[in-house]
């Protein structure tokens, strides 16, 4: 039972308690891309609060990819060695069920101070062994053109930088943000990538492909990154569909999120192994343009690896077995 759903009282205080222990919001444009008529509409799905939110698994947990664990001071996460996330705000413009941060973002959560972005942004330039900064939160094109351009502006200045990287669900969701503005304050002396977060085919509006037309006139690098979610896109269509739309607006799909275990996101998990099975079945199908990576971010801060399917099995002989894109296999032998 979602909050689109007819509800009585005890329905609405258990929708209440949701609201009260995660941040719900829901912007005019994903709003208007709802069909009331749908009980299994996969965009009020991504957004609107569930009382499946209050069952918890006992594996699922607060932080599950261990930011905390590798935050040395506020707004920094260093879990890798050549790059960090820089986390300036906590806040975004919608509220995904599904986040994995669902309980360190939304009202109530403030972003860096001053002093804070100050010492973050010191902790990076004194680390020449840090290649890449990656701008996530909360939503980082949440904040204002003139604050974003501040804080990449004093990024480009640190020599050892090589690229920066920002993550957001703002071009889709709230694309009028995506501004000539905001798209020249993006640009700078250094690579800038944008990776956008979408998960339906749907939520590429006129209004999403001409905000992300925007940046890409402006020279940005576009990357798609998406979640394996039941009932959103857990069919070979439906992601099929998916990473054509995000080519077609000149996004190249990059991630193919498994499910990270936050608490009370249990309704929306896909078994690994029938994630693996459809990201097989799109082999072939789709371009190889339209291919992510199916990625796992294994529980407790220990990084994200590749869990899509393998094509070719070592034999006993020496050789080995391939598997076609038809799920035809053949022998093959190296040398």
């Amino acid at each position: 039972m979602s909050a689109l759903d007819p509800i009585d009282e005890t329905e609405a205080a258990a929708l209440l308690r949701v609201a009260e222990r995660f941040a719900v919001a829901v912007t005019p444009a994903m709003r208007a891309l709802i069909d009331p008529t749908d009980p299994a509409d996969p965009i009020a799905r991504q957004f609107a609060p569930d009382v499946a939110e209050l069952i918890e698994d006992p594996e699922e947990l607060s932080d599950p990819i261990g930011d905390a664990s590798h935050s040395p001071l506020p707004g920094i996460v260093h879990r890798y060695p050549d790059r960090v996330l820089l986390k300036p705000i906590k806040a975004c413009p919608v509220y995904c069920r599904f986040c994995f941060r669902r309980e360190t973002v939304g009202p109530g959560n403030k972003g860096l101070s001053a002093e804070q972005l100050e010492a973050a942004i010191a902790y990076i330039a004194t680390r020449p062994e840090i290649f890449e900064v990656i701008l996530t939160g909360g939503d980082p094109l949440a904040l204002s053109a003139r604050r974003l351009s501040d804080i990449l502006a004093r990024l480009f200045a640190i020599p050892h930088l090589g690229i920066i990287r920002i993550h957001t669900r703002v071009p889709v969701v709230q694309p009028e943000r995506i501004t000539a503005a905001m798209a020249k304050a993006l640009r700078g002396d250094k690579p800038v990538y944008v990776v956008l977060h979408a998960n339906h085919a749907r939520e590429f509006t006129p209004q999403a492909r001409a905000a992300l037309a925007r940046l890409a006139d402006a020279g940005l690098p576009l990357l798609g990154q998406s979640v394996l979610l039941r009932g959103v896109n857990d069919s070979e269509t439906a992601l099929a569909d998916l990473f054509r739309a995000m080519l077609t607006a000149r996004v190249k799909p990059y991630h193919l999120n498994h499910l990270d275990k936050a608490r009370g996101t249990g309704h929306f998990r896909v078994p690994l192994q029938e994630g693996q099975a459809l990201v097989a079945k799109l082999r072939g199908r789709v371009s190889g343009l339209a291919q992510p990576t199916y990625i796992l971010d294994i529980p407790g801060g220990h990084g994200k690896v590749p869990v899509g399917p393998v094509y070719a099995q070592p034999t006993e002989d020496g050789g080995w077995q391939v598997t076609d894109p038809w799920n035809c296999r053949h022998d093959y032998r190296e040398g």
